[in-house]
Formats: C-alpha cells, sequence, structure tokens
C-alpha cells in the first residue's frame, strides 16, 4: 500500500513538473498516512516538497535545468522551453528608491503606516489582534521586480518582471518555488511574465530568516550608505 502511494505520489508530482529524487520520495515515505484520500496525500507530499531546497530534493536533466550560459551578458538570446523547476533566492523591488524601502521598514519596526502624506500609529484590533491596516512596506503595488533564481543542479539567473506577476512580491518567502516554461534570457537575464511562470509557493525558513533580518542593511549598503552617516545623507 505504501509503495502504490509513493507511486501516485511521484506521478503527481510529476505533472506539476517536479520529479523528486527517490531518497526524498523514500525519506518522505514514513509521513504517509494511508487512510487519508490519495489527493491529500499527494497534496501534503507537494506542500513538504516545497520547503525543501530543491538542488537536494530534485533530479536534475538538460530540460529541466537552466542552460549552459543562461547568466551570461554575452548571450543575446536564448529561448528556453521549460519547464523549469526553481527557488526565489533573493527579491528587490526596483520601481521604488532603495532608500524608500528602507524608511517603509523602519516605519513598520515603529508599528507605523504612511496614509498620504500624514504618518498613523498601527493600533491592533483589541478582540482578535487583527492588523486592519496593510503593513507600511506593503507590495500591494510595488514593482516591478528583479529576482534572483536557482534551479536544481544549483545554477543561478537573475530574472525581471516584464508584466505583473500574481503571487511575486517583495512580502513572497525566500524559498518560493516557481515553474518557468518557455521563456526568453536576454543578455543573462530571464524575462518573466504571467504567461511563462507559475508560483507554486513554499518557503526555506532558514532562508527567508536571514534575508529578512538582514534586508534593510543591504539596502542601505546598495544604496551607498556607510556606517555613520544620517538617514538619506548623500552617500557621494
Amino acid at each position: 500500500m505504501a509503495d502504490a502511494a509513493v507511486n501516485a505520489i511521484r506521478t503527481y508530482l510529476s505533472s506539476k513538473s517536479l520529479m523528486p529524487t527517490a531518497q526524498w520520495l523514500q525519506s518522505y515515505k514514513p509521513s504517509i498516512k494511508l487512510q487519508t484520500p490519495p489527493i491529500v496525500q499527494q497534496k501534503s507530499a507537494e506542500s513538504r516538497l516545497l520547503t525543501t531546497d530543491f538542488t537536494s530534493t530534485l533530479q536534475t536533466s538538460a530540460a529541466s535545468c537552466f542552460p549552459a550560459g543562461v547568466a551570461s551578458p554575452e548571450v543575446q538570446e536564448l529561448r528556453v522551453p521549460g519547464p523549469v523547476p526553481v527557488q526565489v533566492l533573493d527579491i528587490e523591488d526596483i520601481g521604488r528608491s532603495r532608500w524608500s524601502q528602507v524608511e517603509a521598514i523602519e516605519m513598520e519596526e515603529r508599528g507605523e503606516m504612511r496614509k498620504g502624506h500624514e504618518v498613523i500609529r498601527v493600533v491592533p484590533d483589541e478582540e482578535d489582534n487583527t492588523d486592519m491596516n496593510p503593513p507600511a512596506n506593503s507590495a500591494e503595488k510595488g514593482g516591478p521586480h528583479k529576482l534572483l533564481l536557482q534551479d536544481a543542479k544549483g545554477s543561478k539567473a537573475y530574472a525581471f518582471e516584464m508584466t505583473k506577476i500574481g503571487k511575486l512580491d517583495i512580502t513572497m518567502p525566500i524559498g518560493t518555488k516557481l515553474i518557468l516554461k518557455d521563456f526568453t534570457v536576454s543578455r543573462g537575464v530571464i524575462m518573466l511574465s504571467p504567461g511563462n511562470v507559475d508560483v507554486l509557493g513554499g518557503k526555506i525558513e532558514a532562508w527567508d530568516k536571514k534575508w529578512r533580518e538582514e534586508r534593510k542593511k543591504v539596502l542601505k549598503e546598495k544604496a551607498g550608505w556607510r556606517e555613520g552617516m544620517g538617514f538619506g545623507e548623500d552617500a557621494s
């Protein structure tokens, strides 16, 4: 019974363009609850797989990984049929200045949000502690975004959001999994649009925690900030 469930899970994941290694399937096997419906078993396996590092849990093949030279700026254009499963290592909102993003993070740290030109103190709902206001760094209208992606072989490439893609913003966890299909790479950058990317979800907790802890510092450094400078002071 367990072997049949594993085979069904393998088939289901394959239909999602995810080909887990035999080792991962065997390690997951004890977690399968045979009394639950097959679709629940399969969805549970998918959820678990999406929290793993694809470089150690997915099979690799020429068709399911980035081609050679994908990150080279010397290659004018590449067409990649895919599907290529990837994980997000970094994301940046390049539609907003880095200083404005630092300011938004610091406002959120103080429990504040901006409404027009007015700064408002965010007060949680007394009954259910629900914050009825969006956080200061809300990415609802953010973008376009630049991402650093990694395939199952460990190859990395930058990607640019050409057209707004749902579920893709700076609140997206690091380690989120995407499926890229029939995409173009131009001068080492993958061109993303709603038609060539599926956002599967997922998260790698340790990566995400580290990224969020360091995000403000990284943004400041990219903006040219140095220790001892005042906020917004010219770095030149």
